[in-house]
Parts: structure tokens; C-alpha cells; sequence
């Protein structure tokens, strides 16, 4: 993999994360723990360039992005769409997620992903939130938690960008 700006991204946001879905994922060489998400976006925020991900409260991952400085998004061609799929079923407290679907974890000198990937933002943690009803002004979205769940947000500096 080569770096490249985030600049010279080839897809849009919208494909990347809604469309072709990302793992989250966050930890060390002698622990971490990935997620599959397709809620998220990038853009500029304190005239930094940003990723905002949102990880439930019960999603293992979670204590991964709370606990660590750092965290990457990677991005996947389609032949890897089921990886993908069981990331997002199955939970790292009861299966070890790479191995069953044949990824490889790489270690930046900050963060975890997998070379597999085409694309990857390795991102610094700048600000972390949980979203909290009082808060919903389209209350209609809602129904998005109906156990209350509400996700927490993560904004992340994109401080490196890996292509394949």
C-alpha cells in the first residue's frame, strides 16, 4: 500500500460508506476488534479532514474506540461484501472475525486494518459524544433506537490515507 492524500479519494462518501460499507476498527497488535458500518461520513471540521463514525453502546467495538488515540476505516473491493456482512452479524467477544473471514490484520505505528483492503483512513480520535434524544429535532428517527441505544460519535483527524 502507498499513501496518498485524502484529496485524491476516487469515490464519493455516500459509495464508500453507505454503498461499499467499511470496518471500523480499533485496538493493538495484542488486542483489537472490527466492525462493520455504513453510517459515517467524511468531510472538514476545524479545518481538519475528519471521519464521524458511530458505534452503538453494545457493539464490542466500542470499548476499542474509547480506549484508543487512534482508529482506521478501511474500504473493500465487492468480492469481499460477505466479509463484510458476517463483521457486521457477529460480535469479536465470541468469534475472532479475521480468521473466519480470511483477513489479515496490519498494524500502522498507530492503528489497526487489514490488507486486504483498497482503501484505509487511519484516523486520530479529536471528540467523542453520545447522541441523546433530547437532541433528535426529526423525532420520526427515532425509531432507529427503539431500544434507546443511541449511538456515540466519533470524529477522527484522517492522518494517513493507504491505497492499494
Amino acid at each position: 500500500m502507498h499513501e496518498i492524500s485524502p484529496i485524491n479519494l476516487e469515490k464519493t462518501p455516500f459509495e464508500m460508506i453507505g454503498k461499499d460499507w467499511m470496518l471500523l476498527t480499533a485496538g493493538d497488535e495484542n488486542k483489537y476488534n472490527t466492525m462493520t458500518a455504513s453510517w459515517g461520513g467524511l468531510g472538514v471540521l476545524w479545518n481538519k479532514n475528519v471521519v464521524f463514525a458511530f458505534v452503538r453502546p453494545q457493539r464490542f467495538t466500542i470499548e476499542f474506540m474509547n480506549d484508543c488515540d487512534y482508529f482506521s476505516c478501511s474500504f473493500f473491493d465487492e468480492e469481499y461484501r460477505n466479509a463484510l456482512a458476517y463483521c457486521g452479524k457477529y460480535s469479536g467477544r465470541d468469534v475472532d472475525k479475521a480468521k473466519e473471514c480470511n483477513l489479515t490484520p496490519d498494524f500502522t505505528e498507530n492503528a489497526p486494518f487489514f490488507k486486504e483492503a483498497n482503501t484505509v483512513l487511519v484516523c486520530k480520535k479529536l471528540f467523542v459524544q453520545d447522541m441523546n434524544e433530547d437532541c433528535f429535532l426529526d423525532k420520526s428517527l427515532l425509531s432507529n433506537y427503539e431500544n434507546n441505544d443511541y449511538h456515540r460519535v466519533f470524529v477522527g483527524e484522517i492522518v494517513k490515507v493507504l491505497k492499494k
